[in-house]
């Protein structure tokens, strides 16, 4: 390919910040531009990179707020959004990276990226799995459930675990590690597609569609007689406070996320915090990112079981970039079943 090749780069783009509300398919736009194949002329350590899958993921819903003080940054109206994804390296002036390398990390939601700051960037060792893969089961998402369980959780054989979300690009995951590690299993999700999904593919103990169920402190003490342990927490709202009243001595809740809570103009508040004095209760926010350090680690333990077929990562595939905004506001509505990325290049 010739060095000045410019080439079309279709790119998705926020039109204006959304501040309250379900965000809308329109308040994105895919615009094309023209950029040169080659790291511009004097530009040290920076890599172009040939987008391939993309990444939808729940946290990308506040980036499209006017964000003060927040660990990451909004999205800048005009411009193209940005997220994780699995790319190729185009071109390439910094010294770890060279032409043809396959990476995940944060990239732009268009054809082509220049990284003018590869640092959450990874190098894709294994490519004897498929490398979709890397948006979600060996990239942020399976890192996301192998921190909050197995870190902030520190489970133990034989305990009960309750998983919200349960058949999102995290939750699907949880409940599979618990499993591994011979923990009773209950996860919840809405719709009975999903439900069969935890039940018969993911191998959850029992499942639940949340939708079904007009008191879930009811819900949850059909389900856990004896309380539960380990709550990984997607949703927040009702469902957490319906948790707080279930929790056993010494529990332990990892806060991965609110996603009932992100549309809202004012979250709804928790009633029943105070039950986590009583009980002892260990509640845990993070981010995965202050996490990545242990990825090599995760590498190592889920590689294996992938290979022996005791991993199960169900996608949910949308096809072309034109398809992003479509594929990303459809987290917020339940529309997904399983991991949602964006194919746009094949190769």
């Amino acid at each position: 390919m010739a060095d000045e090749a410019l080439v079309k780069n279709k790119q998705v783009v926020l039109k204006n910040y959304v501040n309250a509300g379900l965000p809308k398919e329109s308040d994105m736009e895919i615009k094309e531009k023209s950029i040169q194949l080659k790291v511009p002329e004097g530009t040290k350590d920076s890599i172009l990179v040939k987008n391939l899958y993309l990444s939808c993921d729940p946290y990308m819903r506040n980036r499209m707020k006017k964000l003060e003080d927040s660990y990451v940054p909004s999205f800048e109206p005009g411009s193209a959004i940005s997220g994780y994804g699995v790319a190729k390296v185009v071109d390439s002036t910094h010294p770890e990276y060279k032409n043809g390398d396959l990476v995940w990390g944060m990239t732009g939601w268009e054809e082509y990226s220049l990284l003018t700051a590869p640092g959450l960037l990874f190098k894709i060792q294994h490519t004897d799995v498929p490398l979709t893969y890397y948006t979600g089961l060996l990239g942020m998402a399976g890192m996301t459930a192998y921190t909050g369980f197995y870190e902030i959780c520190t489970p133990k054989k034989g305990e009960y675990v309750y998983v919200s979300a349960a058949s999102g690009a995290v939750g699907q995951l949880v409940g599979q590690f618990a499993k591994l590690l011979g923990c009773y299993v209950v996860g919840s999700a809405g719709s009975k597609e999903k439900i069969d999904l935890l039940k018969n593919k993911f191998g959850f103990d029992e499942a639940f569609n949340y939708k079904e169920e007009p008191d879930l402190d009811a819900a949850l003490k059909r389900y856990f007689p004896e309380g539960i342990d380990i709550y990984f927490e997607n949703v927040g709202g009702k469902m957490l406070d319906a948790v707080l009243l279930n929790m056993r001595v010494h529990g332990r809740i990892a806060v991965c996320g609110m996603i009932s809570q992100y549309n809202n103009d004012k979250p709804e508040a928790t009633h029943n915090l105070m039950y986590i004095i009583p009980k002892r209760v260990r509640m845990q926010g993070f981010i995965v990112t202050d996490f990545y350090h242990l990825y090599p680690k995760y590498l190592e333990m889920v590689i294996p079981s992938i290979k022996e077929g005791k991993i199960t990562y169900i996608e949910d595939v949308a096809e072309g970039i034109e398809s992003a905004p479509t594929a990303l506001i459809g987290l917020f509505i339940g529309r997904n079943v399983g991991k949602q990325l964006v194919v746009v290049s094949r190769d």
